[in-house]
């Protein structure tokens, strides 16, 4: 398989490409998790790949419940639709809590500690008191915990997301606020520890592949034994490629149409085109410097963008890397006017 072949697999199989899903929430249970810790173009990440959705119907679809937000896979935020959180959770919370293990210590979240402070969470939440942060944070300090403040409650948070016992509540304003998963999530049916390794590799390689066990790795954060148990449950549901001497995961399928080129887009720095891969990160252009705002065209990185905003339009100030043809430049503008109609406010290109 040549490498614009991957590319374009993985362009269409995360759904840049091709038919876009019908809603936000087909999304995120197809890709399994988005990352979403810059929340404004998270959104953006979910939406741009569903059909006719703006800012605020994917408000709405957090809002509801219907996609959570918490910590899953690695310490950070991401979009995890509401019928999949608690055997991911099973899955992968395990991990997570050993990558915290060190900052669990310098921080005092301890085993007797998070004893305490789970059942007072689900105490204080209980019947849909939705509270923020610091909310939360001055209502442990009233039940007795100590010092419930900046990192120390951050990680007491974490660990009961971990544990899916708390989860986004509805936004209040501008302000993010924490609810009950067992009040915010519908019960689904218990997984079996493999049935749930299984279904989270098929879901990653179909939805993110053609890629690599290692690959797989840094998304779920699982170790290489849990990876390699995880192929095998998924049997004839994936299929492999060698490609100069490294393997390549993916579902079985033809390859995609050819999409007419130059075919831009425009992305946010965590999008899950570019940060679920690590070793084959490099095949679209990208390397370790994660943290741009990338702009791609025919699945490569040209160049990245810095968002500012305002209540009446957004600005896009560009830095290319490459002299862009009028065909390229048409191109990219199609794609900030695709955000634009999201957003529901010009954009500004500089």
């Amino acid at each position: 398989m040549e490498e614009r072949e991957i590319i374009a697999r993985r362009l269409r199989n995360q759904r840049l490409t091709g038919e876009p899903l019908p809603d936000p929430v087909a999304v995120v249970r197809r890709l399994g998790a988005v990352q979403a810790q810059e929340y404004a173009v998270a959104k953006w990440s979910v939406a741009q790949r569903s059909s006719g959705v703006d800012e605020a119907a994917m408000q709405a679809a957090v809002d509801s419940g219907r996609i959570v937000r918490v910590h899953a896979l690695r310490p950070t935020w991401h979009f995890v639709a509401a019928e999949d959180l608690v055997w991911l959770q099973a899955v992968t919370a395990p991990r997570v809590h050993q990558l915290n293990a060190y900052y669990y210590r310098q921080l005092g979240v301890d085993e007797a500690t998070t004893a305490k402070t789970r059942p007072l969470m689900r105490d204080i939440l209980g019947g849909g008191n939705h509270l923020t942060r610091p909310e939360l944070g001055r209502a442990l300090t009233a039940a007795g915990i100590p010092d419930p403040t900046g990192n120390r409650l951050a990680y007491l948070v974490m660990d009961a997301e971990l544990e899916s016992l708390v989860c986004n509540g509805p936004m209040r304003g501008r302000q993010h606020t924490y609810a009950l998963v067992g009040e915010r999530v519908p019960e689904t049916a218990e997984r079996s520890p493999d049935d749930g390794l299984a279904e989270l590799t098929r879901r990653y390689f179909t939805s993110h592949g053609p890629a690599t066990a290692k690959d797989f790795a840094w998304w779920s954060s699982l170790p290489t034994a849990r990876i390699r148990r995880g192929i095998e449950l998924a049997g004839d549901a994936l299929t492999t490629v060698s490609r100069n001497g490294t393997t390549f995961w993916y579902a079985p399928a033809d390859p995609p149409e050819p999409v007419p080129s130059p075919d831009a887009h425009v992305l946010q720095g965590y999008d899950e085109y570019v940060v679920a891969y690590t070793e084959s990160r490099g095949l679209a252009g990208f390397g370790d410097n994660l943290l741009i705002h990338p702009l791609i065209i025919d699945g490569q990185l040209i160049g990245s963008w810095r968002r500012t905003s305002t209540a009446k339009q957004i600005t896009a100030s560009l830095s290319l890397a490459v002299r862009l043809t009028p065909a390229q430049r048409d191109a990219v503008d199609a794609a900030f006017d695709r955000y634009a109609a999201y957003a529901g406010v010009p954009v500004v290109v500089e």
